[in-house]
């Protein structure tokens, strides 16, 4: 399992970024590698992207959504990762959002 763990300060209050990192549709405009981003209902999206240099499409489940705070996902099959971003007020109008995911690289 490969793990990937990023975080970013960023000059909006928690809730603009929380807000924006829960419209997954709008990822591609943002992510790099994503390229497509659909949600089926309240916890449930299908994703293609690029991860490690290869295309994958995967479907996800939202385990975890706690507003302002964290969201958690898991892959349903093998082909992509599972994760959680959480969220950190730094101040009135600055955030640090941090991502970690797992996935499992193809080869080895």
């Amino acid at each position: 399992m490969k793990t990937i763990e990023e975080s970013i300060e960023i000059g909006v209050p928690v809730s603009t970024a929380y807000n924006q990192w829960t419209q997954f549709e709008s990822f591609p405009q943002f992510m790099d590698g994503v390229e497509r981003v659909e949600q089926k209902d309240d916890t449930r999206l299908h994703w293609v992207a690029e991860i490690g240099g290869d295309k994958r499409e995967w479907d996800a489940e939202i385990t975890e959504q706690h507003p302002d705070h964290r969201v958690a996902w898991k892959a349903l099959d093998q082909e992509g990762p599972n994760g959680v971003v959480t969220f950190h007020k730094l101040d009135d109008s600055n955030t640090k959002v941090m991502v970690q995911m797992e996935y499992e690289p193809d080869g080895m």
